[in-house]
């Protein structure tokens, strides 16, 4: 199988609107060229030079959204199993982004989160069923930016609703509810779904036109698992060979005693274990079906490395933005569960990677600490542009800390998920550098867990019942109550 490479401290709540609003006229180009000047000026001065960059047009934006990734399924985040070179390039090429999260872990809760830069407490969007307003579609990163003159697409699983905004994009090829991913394409062959994707977005890039930018929203399904299908992970035969000489290792919190720990009421008929049943409830269940998993991300980064070189071959490359996460992470047998849904760094923590080809080259190949959410995608997608971010967006643009600059930067953030499911409980929570708690409920049961981040990475320890954290805990139920009052 060949694999295209590309060639080349103190707790602080966020703000309800975003606290980064550029100066009127200071676009994204002229913030990023004067980081670049300010970076360069000494080796400028020393070769006698004296000229300023030229001003730019309007970058082209490319979002890469996978489905059910977890945050350390990359090799640029230490994963040494995956294979994903041309991903890794882009973080090498751009930067990487180490904590970032969503703020609720669910398919369509997440990405209406992500198209309007809002918390789900004030989008509403809690199932798979609930449309966008009229109004709401109109506050979507890709509408605002079709108003200001951009060409735009979407390809893939839309997530939101039922009622599919088809008309209302330049190019379409979304597809509603969850996708399988044995499909074909418009001639009637045989394709994978992800193979399909990358052929779509090249066929976009081949219609768009040199004095218009524009904005493709790419949503790959992968690795997300085919519930209904025994394999789970339905890869692209091609990468059948993939992983099959190599032991995907089983993570520190996999055993039963982990499980165990949750009170009875949640253990008893839990979505999560059910699926672990399916997926890793033995070792050579766990090896196939984690090899899947990865065979799928590594598919989903071929593709990527193909959107890649056909912008380079359309003389595209040095003008567009490429951001790529995922919607909400995933549980590979941690505390005995899978999928997502809960509190836990597994479930919630994503990959988060930016490519600017104007970025200075000092700038490059960086990793970023800072706590970043998908709320902050839309303003970053729209202050790139230099477009004003609403008033009515929750989230920040990450443009800042793109240019390499430290501003005061939230530590803090409210996780939701309130998604109605028999067998799935709901959970409201705190998270900080310091202290993740989270308050996880269901039909009149509920538990609390609190775990120290710093001296805890793995979440082993549940704080909650030890009387020595009382006013830890008393402390984060107070601190709940003010984020869930300040998300809506």
């Amino acid at each position: 199988m060949k694999v295209v490479i590309f060639k080349y401290g103190k707790p602080w709540s966020r703000p309800i609107a975003p606290s980064h609003l550029k100066p009127k006229n200071c676009t994204r180009r002229r913030f990023l060229a004067a980081a670049s000047a300010a970076l360069a000026a000494p080796a400028l001065a020393r070769a006698g030079r004296t000229d300023a960059p030229a001003k730019a047009e309007r970058p082209n934006l490319i979002f890469l959204l996978s489905d059910d990734q977890r945050w350390d399924a990359l090799g640029c985040a230490g994963n040494a199993v995956v294979r994903t070179p041309n991903l890794d390039a882009m973080a090498g090429q751009g930067v990487r982004f180490r904590n970032a999260f969503v703020t609720t872990a669910i398919c369509c809760t997440s990405r209406a989160s992500i198209f309007l830069g809002q918390y789900a407490r004030r989008h509403a969007i809690w199932d798979f069923q609930t449309d966008f307003s009229n109004g709401q579609l109109d506050r979507t990163y890709p509408m605002l930016l079709k108003q200001a003159g951009y060409q735009t697409g979407f390809i893939g699983k839309y997530g939101v609703g039922n009622n599919l905004p088809t008309g209302r994009y330049d190019y379409w090829k979304g597809l509603p509810g969850q996708p399988v991913y044995e499909t074909k394409d418009e001639r009637g062959e045989r394709v994978h779904l992800t193979r399909l994707n990358a052929d779509q977005a090249v066929e976009f890039l081949e219609t768009c036109k040199n004095n218009q930018p524009f904005c493709l929203s790419i949503s790959f399904k992968a690795p997300h698992a085919q519930d209904e299908d025994p394999r789970q992970f339905v890869y692209d035969p091609v990468d059948e060979g993939l992983y099959r000489d190599v032991a995907v290792p089983v993570p520190r919190t996999a055993g039963d005693d982990y499980f165990m720990k949750f009170p009875d009421w949640f253990r008893t008929d839990n979505e999560g274990r059910v699926r672990w049943a399916k997926r890793f409830s033995s070792p050579a269940l766990y090896q196939d079906m984690a090899k899947g998993y990865y065979r799928l991300v590594t598919g989903m980064d071929r593709a990527i490395g193909e959107i890649r070189n056909a912008l380079e071959k359309r003389g595209l490359a040095d003008n567009t933005v490429l951001v790529f996460t995922s919607d909400n992470g995933f549980y590979m047998g941690e505390h005995g569960l899978t999928d997502k849904w809960y509190g836990h760094d597994e479930s919630i923590r994503v990959p988060l990677v930016i490519f600017d080809p104007l970025l200075p080259r000092l700038l490059r190949g960086r990793t970023r600490n800072e706590m970043v959410l998908n709320i902050d995608l839309a303003p970053t997608l729209l202050d790139m542009a230099g477009i004003q971010i609403p008033a009515t967006m929750q989230g920040q643009s990450l443009v800042p800390l793109l240019a390499g600059k430290r501003p005061a930067w939230p530590n803090e953030f409210f996780y939701e998920h309130l998604f109605v499911h028999p067998r799935i409980p709901c959970t409201e929570g705190v998270v900080t550098g310091a202290f993740k708690y989270l308050h996880v409920f269901k039909d009149g049961n509920a538990f609390e867990e609190l775990y120290d981040r710093r001296r805890d990475p793995f979440e082993e320890n549940n704080l909650a019942p030890h009387p020595k954290h009382r006013r830890t805990l008393e402390r984060f139920r107070e601190r709940l109550g003010v984020l869930r009052r300040a998300a809506a």
